[in-house]
């Protein structure tokens, strides 16, 4: 099937309060703009350059997310567009991105990401970290920074089990948190393997990609 096909069919199978982020990356843009005249207008990006490279060809109606680890050094190149950066695991992040939001008068979103995987490579934070994140006085105050959600990725592995565990860890922390916090809305998790799953344990919003647009081509990422 072609991107807007597979687009469609994706549509039809997610809950309408289910937000739906095309992970495009190593893409070309020819791929997203098919997207985008099928009617999506959420990107999701792992590499700044590529996303800064793309959002500079393409419409204007679109909101970029940044989806991968991100370097401080390198928030400065996407602060002016970026709509929601979902990989935040440090105060040290949180300060340069409320710096370099604050040259462009914009306050960016962004989600904690949590350590939800046995898998010793996935970055995040523990749940007291998120907390310690959540009350300090210095975050509260940062005025170009707007904490909206949580977001995990689950062991990479083919046992479910497994995976709706760590889903519902991250589901459960986020329904606390929420509780106390009427900013928090947003639970980014599951992507192309998973996703149902996620939607199932309470997940708010998607990452899928090579459902969209077919096996990615590592070649040419930057």
């Amino acid at each position: 099937m072609s991107i807007a096909d597979n687009l469609t069919q994706l549509k039809k199978e997610l809950p309408e309060h289910v937000t739906l982020v095309a992970v495009s990356k190593t893409k070309p843009v020819s791929d997203l703009m098919e997207a985008y005249h099928a009617g999506q207008r959420i990107f999701g990006e792992n590499k700044i350059q590529e996303m800064t490279e793309k959002y500079e060809q393409m419409p204007d109606d679109i909101e970029w997310h940044m989806i991968g680890h991100v370097q401080r050094n390198k928030v400065k190149y996407m602060a002016g567009y970026v709509s929601l950066i979902h990989g935040v695991d440090s105060l040290k992040l949180l300060r340069e991105i409320d710096k370099q939001a604050s040259k462009h008068h914009r306050v960016i979103s962004c989600l904690l990401q949590v350590h939800i995987a046995e898998e010793e490579t996935k970055f995040g934070l523990d749940e007291n970290e998120v907390m310690t994140l959540l009350n300090s006085e210095e975050v509260r105050n940062m005025q170009h920074v707007k904490i909206t959600g949580l977001m995990g990725m689950a062991t990479f592995t083919d046992n479910e089990a497994q995976i709706r565990k760590e889903f519902d860890t991250l589901s459960d922390l986020f329904r606390r948190i929420a509780q106390d916090n009427a900013g928090i809305k947003t639970l980014s998790m599951g992507m192309s393997g998973d996703y149902k799953t996620a939607i199932a344990a309470g997940s708010t919003m998607v990452r899928i990609g090579s459902s969209i647009f077919g096996a990615r081509n590592y070649s040419i990422q930057k």
